[in-house]
């Protein structure tokens, strides 16, 4: 609280992470996975009743039971108040665009609440690319593409088709999706084995997908992301405490964008995608 008063931030969306082990994601214990995302949500939900006005709660679900996931969302959003939910990467090598995992998916969209697709390390088997680069993992390198790529088995797989009202987040200003957005349609419109999509994919990250400034202080992917989403999908995020609050907000309040996007960016797309007060 004493950093975002420094930093004049009103409002911040709490959520439960950790990049070594991709918190509840790694759990090889269904049972204790479910019972660490309940006892994660009631404890956020501890913190963000006693500062209403100042913390909302991202929830952490248990994906190794789908279905429990599911309700989890649901129990988290309609009973303890919260946003939405943060998920850390794939879960023991499964990727959300899975169809046991749509029904998350499905139920988000009733909500209307976003799912925040955060970075985590790829599966073991699929780092043998970073052997004898090791700076080329975690956020260098390895998170991008880990998290643009699972952001890109989501949209392709036809979740968004399914459920339309779904909406999933992706920071650090969009894991560089919106510099390649053109050369994937032209890709996608050349294969021939490729899923049916009612549009292509780049319509999806246009209007199902909304990104955040998270740990990303980066002019030229600020504008990038301006041309290529528009200015109602992009959200401000300090990534804290993995970035520093004073740094992010600083870049933001200076970027040279119009006063009526900053104003959107800042806190407008929040309080309507999030509903916030």
């Amino acid at each position: 609280l004493a950093a975002m008063d420094a930093c004049g931030i009103d409002m911040q969306v709490l959520s439960l992470s950790a990049l070594t082990f991709a918190a509840i994601q790694g759990e090889r214990d269904t049972r204790q996975a479910i019972l660490m995302a309940r006892r994660a949500n009631d404890y956020l939900a501890e913190q963000v009743r006693k500062h209403p006005d100042r913390f909302a709660g991202f929830a952490a679900l248990p994906l190794q039971a789908p279905n429990v996931a599911t309700d989890e969302l649901e129990r988290a959003v309609t009973q303890l108040g919260f946003k939405g939910a943060l998920v850390n990467g794939h879960t023991n090598g499964e990727y959300l665009d899975e169809r046991k995992f749509w029904s998350v998916w499905e139920r988000a969209g009733q909500l209307g609440v976003p799912i925040y697709l955060h970075p985590a390390d790829s599966p073991g088997d699929q780092m043998k690319i970073y052997e004898g680069y090791p700076g080329l993992r975690s956020a260098v390198w390895n998170w991008t593409v880990e998290t643009a790529t699972h952001a890109l088995r989501i949209i392709c797989s036809g979740v968004f088709d399914a459920f339309p009202h779904a909406t999933m987040l992706l920071g650090h200003m969009g894991e560089a999706l919106p510099y390649t957005l053109r050369r994937i349609d032209d890709g996608w419109k050349g294969i021939p084995q490729r899923k049916q999509l009612q549009h292509l994919p780049s319509y999806y990250v246009k209007n199902n997908v909304f990104i955040t400034t998270s740990g990303n202080c980066s002019t030229e992917a600020f504008i990038c992301s301006l041309l290529a989403v528009g200015a109602d999908h992009i959200l401000f995020s300090a990534d804290y405490p993995y970035a520093q609050l004073d740094g992010m907000v600083q870049f933001v309040e200076t970027a040279p964008i119009s006063e009526i996007d900053r104003e959107k960016i800042c806190h407008g797309n929040a309080e309507r995608l999030l509903k916030l007060p």
